[in-house]
């Protein structure tokens, strides 16, 4: 396993075990908030939004399902992105990835009013940004829909994923899941991989 793809794996896995050691409410802080000033059950003070929350959102999750499923994506994908792209690039693109998902979803909640605001946690920013990033490399790659089970080229699988996760965030399906996160962290990789296109020497 390439070497920041092992680590992000390990410092995920770390904060989730922190997470769970200390009392509930001790990492809302470090959470993604929406701009405001919020009281929580269970958490003292107000919580709200502050400038460093656009890194650390991104190492914190819900639940082990969630920690779990963004760690085996970004182990099947990032591995060979990594290896293409090399160690310090692919750091790059992920953190910015993480980066403009995070300000994409921090638009969206703070201009959308709700009564109890949430917060977004989760790498599945920088996950979305590794998957873009593994279409465009490897665009003819098969990968494998897990239901139903069809093979289809991976710039499909990943076309179809950011369309449907479009038409989830703008309808409001899937309450709970930070959809214009994901296609944030698909923007900040397509950004990066175009700039690194562009300052190619000809």
């Amino acid at each position: 396993m390439p070497p920041v793809v092992r680590y992000l794996i390990y410092l995920n896995a770390g904060m989730f075990l922190a997470e769970a050691a200390l009392s509930p409410g001790a990492a809302a802080g470090l959470a993604l908030w929406p701009v405001g000033s919020y009281r929580v059950p269970g958490v003292p003070g107000a919580v709200g939004f502050h400038a460093w929350q656009l890194a650390t959102y991104a190492f914190l999750h819900a639940n082990l399902a969630h920690v779990a499923l963004n760690m085996f994506g970004l182990w099947t994908f990032g591995r060979d992105v990594e290896a293409t792209l090399g160690s310090r690039r692919f750091a790059a693109l992920y953190a910015a990835s993480v980066l403009v998902a995070g300000v994409s979803q921090l638009l969206v909640v703070t201009g959308t009013p709700v009564a109890n605001p949430y917060p977004t946690v989760g790498a599945s920013g920088g996950v979305f940004g590794v998957l873009l990033a593994f279409a465009v490399l490897f665009p003819r790659r098969r990968l494998m829909l897990l239901i139903p089970p069809i093979p289809m080229p991976a710039w499909l699988f990943v076309a179809g994923y950011a369309a449907l996760e479009l038409v989830w965030g703008v309808t409001g399906t899937q309450q709970g899941v930070a959809h214009f996160a994901h296609l944030g962290g698909m923007l900040g990789a397509w950004l990066l991989l175009r700039r690194w296109r562009e300052s190619r020497p000809a």
